[in-house]
């Protein structure tokens, strides 16, 4: 499944949820430096989903805050939970 995700990187509080502009929030306490904070979003999205982190790649948006992730195995459900929040 293909999800747009907005990260907000250098976080007090991190987390997956709500939305923004339709896309599902991430927010991570890693600066966005090196890579750094798309590490951090993958690996929370990874965690999220209750995925393996290899299930979870980056499409497009390495140098952006929105980004497109293919996540293999997440059930949608699991989404629509996510953006509630």
């Amino acid at each position: 499944m293909r999800i747009t995700v907005r990260v907000r990187p250098g976080s007090a509080r991190p987390g997956v949820g709500g939305g923004h502009g339709g896309a599902l929030v991430v927010r991570v306490s890693a600066r966005a430096v090196d890579g750094r904070a798309t590490a951090a979003a993958l690996a929370a999205l990874a965690a999220a989903f209750g995925v393996r982190p290899q299930a979870v790649t980056l499409v497009t948006g390495a140098a952006s805050r929105t980004k497109i992730v293919e996540v293999t195995g997440a059930d949608p459900a699991d989404l629509d939970r996510l953006l509630a929040l």
